[in-house]
């Protein structure tokens, strides 16, 4: 109160209750600028090659890996009786070389030759048949593509991120002064954590400012949502927000080199056994080392000092791991390596005795295996065995079953194993729409509530409306992914953002519907806003993987510029004629085999 004081002067009681009613209201409008500029932003696809079709059709390749064949939902569609649904797929390397592989039982040719199993080398200017269908594969060079980039429309036009960004300066202010007001342990080391998390955010924003960056709504959101977590963090335990900051600072950094890690996918790929290995020594390691808490071998104590919960960093490298792509993704179907992955995850967090976190890997699992292989069958399976598991692990170990008896009896037993329920709902539903103020509840003494609760501990300190603007916060991450989807670079970025925005969903529900009694209380954590350092640092890295997937122009520095593939080229001007412009008549006659001007030519009108 003396530093709220000395800052605020007299003001500062006043000031704080006038901002009870000010900060919902400013978080509201934070996330629905965010909402609105990542749904109302347009969603360009990149294009990479193209395909001149019989009957002067030209069809773009906007994917690293295309599907070519006669049905209507893949890359390039082949409108041809000889063709099968699914006939090749063309992949791109980071590097910029094609190779095409047959799938299914048509025969595929370049320039003549059969295609082996094994895949073939294509370039550009070559021939491709599929059953009596010719088409010529027409590449573009680096300079061709970021002459495109011209035509695409960058974000943060409409809604400017550098006013989102001094709204949540703004809000974090507040939250500051309530907890110096009503929080009798916040001083010094509450300040400098606020500091600490409003100064990353703007050196963030003006060195990718700086670079030409200029979509920022998912870091903004993220930056939201951990501010209200530092709150709680500060309500809970004051003194060590130097801990907090430690850990708010790695987070980021890992965020940052993830993001510049995955820009390489042929990186990503050579290491992705290791990412297996490691998830499930990770979680070996957790079961024989952990100190068993309420049942559950989930932490493990390093020093006596620090405790760390593996499973949330083994949840970055299970979806590095399984969102698997290029030619294993669409030639190799097979995905029994995968599931026994999978297996061997789910089933030792259900011998640690964390199944929150079994479900919540085996929702990603089912994401992840159904983007891979694109087959409800094999969803089904994996729920079938899914239930005949559970059903073992109930016979095995019958007092499992006791830990979700109490769901939706709670009040029947509130001074026992209702307990910790009865009060959230209590403290919850005294917040109202703007809260008791940060660092004014008394929910947060309780037993676990700043991790599986902390939806409680929101509503109370800050209010329905913003404990209600966290859930729409990962809610619009995950619109903003299936907005994505379709235009995304590469599958591995569309998978691993999908499963991403899956985990953190299921996390959300999980944490704010069983604190509620509407489903079994499973303590898990909700993502950014609980009090963890593991989840922080886990939360932060699959950030990484939702900026993958982000492919619009200038907005993601985790995927590399289309001009700066090769060094750099420069995004040249549009012209006319027969340099990058639309030419009057032409395409492939279909009859003797020999092409001729037309069309629009990315080659400059090239014979």
């Amino acid at each position: 109160m003396e530093l709220i004081t000395a800052l605020f002067g007299e003001t500062a009681p006043a000031l704080a209750r006038m901002s009870r009613y000010i900060l919902p209201l400013v978080a509201a409008v934070i996330v629905a600028r965010c909402v609105g500029s990542m749904l109302r932003e347009r969603y360009e696809p990149e294009t990479w090659a193209y395909l001149y079709l019989p009957g002067n059709i030209m069809v773009p390749l906007r994917h690293w890996e295309c599907i070519l064949g006669r049905a209507k939902s893949v890359d390039g569609q082949v409108n041809d009786p000889s063709v099968e649904r699914l006939h090749a797929c063309l992949i791109r390397d980071a590097a910029g070389g094609w190779k095409i592989y047959n799938l299914g039982r048509g025969q595929t040719f370049v320039n003549g030759d059969l295609v082996p199993a094994g895949g073939a080398p294509i370039q550009d200017a070559d021939v491709l048949t599929m059953g009596s269908a010719a088409a010529r594969f027409v590449d573009l060079t680096e300079e061709e593509r970021a002459s495109l980039l011209k035509y695409r429309h960058a974000p943060g036009r409409r809604v400017r991120p550098g006013a989102t960004l001094l709204l949540l300066t703004v809000f974090q202010i507040l939250l500051l002064l309530q907890q110096l007001t009503y929080n009798p342990g916040a001083g010094a080391g509450v300040a400098i954590a606020f500091g600490v998390v409003a100064a990353v955010q703007w050196a963030y924003f003006i060195v990718l400012r700086a670079s030409g960056q200029t979509g920022f709504e998912p870091e903004l959101l993220a930056f939201f949502l951990t501010s209200v977590g530092m709150s709680v963090a500060a309500s809970k335990t004051p003194d060590d927000m130097i801990k907090y900051i430690i850990l708010f600072l790695t987070a980021v950094s890992l965020y940052v080199f993830l993001c510049l890690w995955i820009r390489d996918l042929g990186r990503v790929k050579s290491v992705r056994m290791y990412a297996f290995i490691a998830a499930v020594a990770m979680l070996a390691a957790t079961r024989l080392l952990a100190t068993p808490r309420n049942g559950a071998y989930s932490w493990i104590e390093l020093g006596g000092q620090l405790t760390i919960q593996p499973s949330e960093l083994v949840k970055v490298l299970y979806i590095y791991a399984g969102a698997a792509t290029l030619d294993r993704l669409f030639v190799d179907r097979n995905l029994i390596f995968y599931i026994g992955f999978s297996a061997a995850c789910v089933g030792l967090l259900a011998l640690m005795g964390d199944f929150g976190t079994a479900l919540v890997f085996f929702v990603t699992f089912l994401v992840i295996s159904f983007m891979r292989s694109g087959s409800f069958a094999t969803a089904f399976l994996a729920v079938g065995s899914a239930v005949l598991a559970v059903m073992v692990v109930l016979s095995l170990k019958p007092e499992t079953l006791s830990r979700f008896a109490m769901w939706g009896h709670v009040w029947e037993d509130i001074y026992d194993k209702g307990f910790q329920q009865v009060r959230a709902m209590s403290a919850a539903a005294s917040g109202g729409l703007f809260g008791q103020g940060a660092g004014n509840g008394w929910l947060v003494d309780i037993y676990a509530a700043e991790t599986d609760m902390v939806f409680a501990v929101v509503s109370e300190e800050l209010g329905l409306i913003t404990a209600l603007c966290c859930v729409v916060s990962l809610l619009a991450m995950a619109g903003f992914v299936v907005k994505n989807a379709s235009a995304g670079r590469s599958s591995y970025f569309v998978i691993a953002a999908a499963a991403t925005v899956s985990m953190m969903m299921t996390q959300m529900i999980l944490n704010v519907l069983g604190t509620m009694d509407i489903l079994p209380f499973t303590g898990v954590t909700f993502p950014f806003v609980s009090v963890g350092g593991s989840s922080l640092l886990g939360c932060w890295m699959m950030l990484a993987f939702v900026k993958g997937c982000d492919t619009r122009a200038n907005a993601s520095f985790a995927v590399m510029r289309p001009e700066r593939f090769s060094g750099g080229a420069g995004v040249a001007g549009a012209g006319d004629g027969e340099e990058d412009g639309w030419e009057e008549d032409g395409g492939y006659d279909g009859q003797d085999g020999d092409w001729y001007d037309g069309g629009y030519d990315p080659r400059g009108g090239r014979e």
